[in-house]
């Protein structure tokens, strides 16, 4: 005889057993009405996502996704904006862009003039002796060359007169020169007798005397001023080094920029990394290049070090960092051939190539990751000659996917080389955009085109092509390094090389999928596939489908990481922004 009192029973069971799985297939975070670019060559294009915890769990039309919405589900109307995956800064230094947060900010200056009248209101609220810090100028971008000046440079009397009792540091935009007032020089032991260091120099004026301009290695020769002034105490120096990554972390976020490629980073460095990804307090997903230790520390401390998307994927360690030659702007990259507006000079070698070779190959015993700062064209082949050789001594060794950063001027016939070697260029398309208009000065109108940001002859051979900034080389801004890859259109408005430009749809993956790709991981980031991480940034402006010259005026108003909205500018946002960066002249 059928028990009424166990069929209602179980029918109550099966009831809430199908309620506990309608509400498991509930999302946390639902997106609709949006034009969404998934860079997911399966579902290029949706409507809508659903995210659960911190992944995606389906992208599709709204009426797929309508059904992922319960009652404790977030939902934001796109209104029709442009999703996307976030960005990835494929190249940058993270501690630089919290530290220019707190120094004098001089990218803005139009005149040498503009920089002495900041530093003459900062001494005047400074205590003597203290250190006045900025960093960001570049000659090339000032309206007028100050007088009297070696090499557009002026010379350190201007700024003696507004800071006579305080040292003086400003650091150029590139990160490769430095200028510095004759408090500094004194502070530091520099005379006009003081040696150029290896791969540096100390430039003189006519008579001998130090200008206060100290190109490449010879800006080192500061941390003897340094280590005379009053130190932080260690509990300031965590506190500092604190504020510096949300500092960093909050403008990145603004921005759209949800995981960052730091180049390069000691081990202490990392160790506080880490310890903010344990508190779960690192703002973006970091992939650090190690950097800044000698080869026997290395050796020893690379694979305690290894680190594959530690706290929940906010932290990667797994590669190195190096730095074969300058940049064009302080006439440090190393050039096949002499610069056209400096003839006694091909550039300078920061770290001799059996060096360079020597620690790659201790990366590779590590199974590190190597990534080689080469700006010039010499750079570039040397780099290019190193992977080759180790490359051909270890055929065992396979999807290494090493780097050279920037690659910013390649002979054309080295080309070919990266799709043969497998290796990734590195690039920042925001500096087609700020170098274009000087560039032609170091090397001349025909080895500039022929040579220069060649985006386009490289993605045309089949090499992985990757975009960042080199922030705090240039803002962090995506929007405009995209726009630099696009269209190369210059501040002045003339088109730098316009036949390397690449499409939209090449940009955007330069920025996500192919800078996943660069760090390894492709399956965990850089598309908007079901099972990735739900990183996702909405525009403003649709920047795959609006009139090119409008790209510059698109902001950022949601910035998703993780399935969390970490940045909403609903209460103040940017109206537009400026057609071209002020920027520097490629990377650190």
């Amino acid at each position: 005889m059928l028990n009424v009192r166990s069929v209602g029973l179980a029918l109550a069971a099966m009831l809430a057993a199908t309620a506990a799985n309608a509400q498991q297939n509930r999302a946390d975070l639902v997106l609709l009405h949006g034009d969404i670019f998934t860079v997911d060559s399966q579902h290029p294009r949706a409507q809508a996502i659903a995210v659960r915890g911190n992944r995606i769990a389906a992208v599709g039309s709204d009426a797929e996704i309508q059904p992922w919405v319960g009652p404790k589900t977030r939902v934001v109307d796109l209104e029709g904006r442009l999703a996307m995956p976030g960005f990835i800064d494929g190249h940058g230094h993270y501690t630089g862009l919290g530290e220019s947060k707190l120094v004098l900010d001089l990218t803005k200056a139009k005149s040498w003039d503009d920089i002495v009248a900041q530093v003459r209101d900062k001494a005047k609220g400074s205590k003597p002796g203290t250190l006045i810090e900025g960093r960001g100028w570049h000659q090339e971008k000032w309206d007028r060359a100050p007088q009297p000046n070696v090499e557009g440079v002026p010379l350190h009397a201007s700024l003696d007169a507004v800071s006579p009792r305080n040292p003086v540091v400003l650091e150029h935009a590139s990160g490769h020169a430095s200028f510095v007032n004759g408090a500094a020089l004194r502070l530091a032991g520099i005379t006009r007798d003081t040696p150029n260091p290896a791969g540096g120099e100390i430039v003189k004026d006519s008579t001998g005397e130090p200008t206060g301009l100290l190109k490449e290695s010879a800006q080192g020769l500061m941390g003897r001023a340094r280590a005379k002034l009053p130190r932080l105490t260690r509990a300031e120096e965590e506190a500092r080094f604190r504020e510096i990554v949300r500092l960093a972390g909050a403008d990145a976020l603004s921005k759209g920029v949800t995981s960052f490629h730091d180049a390069g980073a000691n081990f202490a460095t990392i160790d506080g990394f880490k310890q903010l990804a344990r508190e779960a307090k690192l703002p973006v997903r970091l992939y650090v290049m190690v950097r800044f230790e000698p080869d026997s520390v290395l050796d020893a401390k690379l694979d305690s070090y290894r680190m594959l998307g530690f706290a929940n994927g906010m932290l990667t360690v797994r590669s190195i960092k190096q730095q074969i030659d300058g940049a064009l702007g302080s006439h440090g990259a190393w050039l096949l051939e002499p610069y056209t507006d400096l003839p006694t000079s091909s550039g300078l070698t920061l770290k001799p190539v059996p060096e360079i070779e020597k620690t790659a190959r201790i990366a590779l015993k590590h199974d590190f990751q190597v990534n080689i700062h080469a700006i010039g064209d010499r750079a570039n082949r040397e780099v290019l000659d190193v992977y080759e050789r180790i490359f051909r001594d270890n055929p065992d060794k396979h999807d290494l996917r090493w780097r050279i950063e920037h690659a910013q001027h390649i002979d054309p016939t080295d080309i070919p080389r990266f799709k043969q070697l497998g290796v990734i260029a590195s690039m920042q398309g925001v500096h087609t955009i700020s170098d274009g208009p000087w560039v032609a000065k170091r090397l001349g109108e025909e080895r500039a085109r022929r040579t220069s940001y060649l985006w386009r002859s490289l993605m045309d051979a089949g090499v992985v092509v990757t975009n960042g900034t080199d922030t705090p080389v240039e803002d962090v801004d995506p929007i405009m390094s995209f726009y630099g890859s696009v269209s190369r259109k210059t501040r002045e408005g003339t088109v730098f090389v316009p036949e390397q430009r690449v499409t939209r749809e090449e940009a955007l993956r330069a920025y996500t999928l192919n800078n996943a790709y660069s760090s390894f991981e492709e399956k965990e980031l850089g598309s908007l596939t079901p099972g990735k991480y739900a990183d996702i940034v909405v525009l403003s402006k649709n920047i795959m489908t609006i009139p090119e010259d409008e790209i510059p005026t698109s902001h950022v108003d949601l910035t998703i990481l993780g399935g969390s909205i970490k940045y909403d500018c609903s209460r103040s946002c940017p109206q537009s922004r400026p057609t071209a960066s002020r920027g520097g002249d490629g990377s650190r």
